[in-house]
C-alpha cells in the first residue's frame, strides 16, 4: 500500500514539474516553484527525485509516455488508414490549444545539452515518425492513398508540424490556428493524393 501511494505521490509530482516547466521553461524553473506548485516540502521531492536534472529527465518521461501511449493506441486502432491520419494530425497539430508544445518545444532546445533529453526526444520523434509511415504505406496498399515516397512525405510532414508549433508559440501573433490547420492538411493531402477537406 505505501508503495502504491509513493508511485501515485510520484505521478502527481512529475505532473506537476510537467506544468510548472510548461510555463516558466527549463531555463528559469527551480525546485523550489516544484515543490510550491504541489504544495510539498523540497525535502520530499528530493526524496523521490535525487538531483534537480533527474526531475527534469522523469518529467519529460513522463510525457512522453503519455505521448507514447495515445500514439500506440492510434497504432492499434481498427480505423481506415484515412481515419488514422486525421487522428494522428490532430493529435500533433499546433493548431490545437495546448501547453504539451511549450514543453517539447523547450524540450528539444534543452536536448542540445542533456543526454537524456535527446535521447528521450529521439526517440518519441522516431515512432511518431514511424506510425505515420506506417499509415501512409498502409493507405497506399489498400488504394486509398497515392505516395510515391512514404518515409520522404513522412519527413516532410512532420517538419511542417513541428515548424508551425515552434512560429505559433515563439511568435504567437503570426499565424492562427485556423491557418495553421489548413497549412497542415492541405500539405498532407498532397504528399497522399487526396482531397485536404478529407482531411
Amino acid at each position: 500500500m505505501a508503495s502504491g501511494l509513493s508511485r501515485l505521490r510520484r505521478e502527481d509530482l512529475l505532473k506537476t514539474a510537467c506544468e510548472v516547466i510548461a510555463e516558466q521553461g527549463f531555463g528559469h524553473t527551480r525546485t523550489i516553484d516544484i515543490a510550491r506548485a504541489a504544495g510539498v516540502s523540497q525535502a520530499l521531492l528530493f526524496y523521490h527525485f535525487e538531483t534537480k536534472d533527474q526531475l527534469f529527465a522523469q518529467a519529460f518521461t513522463y510525457v512522453a509516455r503519455l505521448h507514447l501511449d495515445a500514439l500506440n493506441d492510434i497504432g492499434r486502432s481498427p480505423g481506415t488508414p484515412l481515419e488514422r491520419l486525421r487522428t494522428l494530425l490532430r493529435l500533433c497539430s499546433p493548431a490545437v490549444p495546448t501547453e504539451g508544445w511549450r514543453l517539447w518545444i523547450d524540450a528539444w532546445s534543452e536536448a542540445m545539452r542533456s543526454s537524456q533529453l535527446e535521447d528521450i526526444s529521439r526517440r518519441i520523434d522516431a515512432q511518431g515518425r514511424l506510425l505515420l509511415r506506417e499509415i501512409i504505406e498502409a493507405g497506399v496498399a489498400s488504394g486509398e492513398f497515392t505516395c510515391a515516397d512514404p518515409e520522404g512525405a513522412t519527413w516532410r510532414i512532420l517538419a511542417l508540424v513541428d515548424g508551425l508549433a515552434v512560429q505559433m508559440h515563439v511568435h504567437p501573433r503570426a499565424l492562427s490556428r485556423r491557418r495553421a490547420g489548413t497549412l497542415i492538411r492541405t500539405a498532407a493531402a498532397n504528399e497522399i493524393g487526396v482531397a485536404p477537406e478529407k482531411l
